[in-house]
């Protein structure tokens, strides 16, 4: 049982590391991130209006989930 018990504890600390860390190095905000792909749309000639963009991103976040 204490084996189980140390393989739990590995766990759940892994995972409260990766959390942390996934916090500490997460990219920049959600409006930064979509100005940012705003841009690099346009400069490959894809013109995209604000809500077209929150479009596209609500698009990509349903088909994640």
């Amino acid at each position: 049982m204490k084996n189980y018990l140390g393989i739990l504890y590995a766990f759940l600390g892994g995972a409260v590391v990766g959390c942390a860390a996934a916090i500490l190095f997460a990219p920049e905000k959600g409006v930064e991130l979509r100005s940012r792909i705003k841009n690099l749309l346009k400069e490959h000639g894809i013109d995209f209006s604000d809500d077209e963009v929150e479009e596209l991103v609500e698009q990509i976040t349903s088909e994640i989930d």
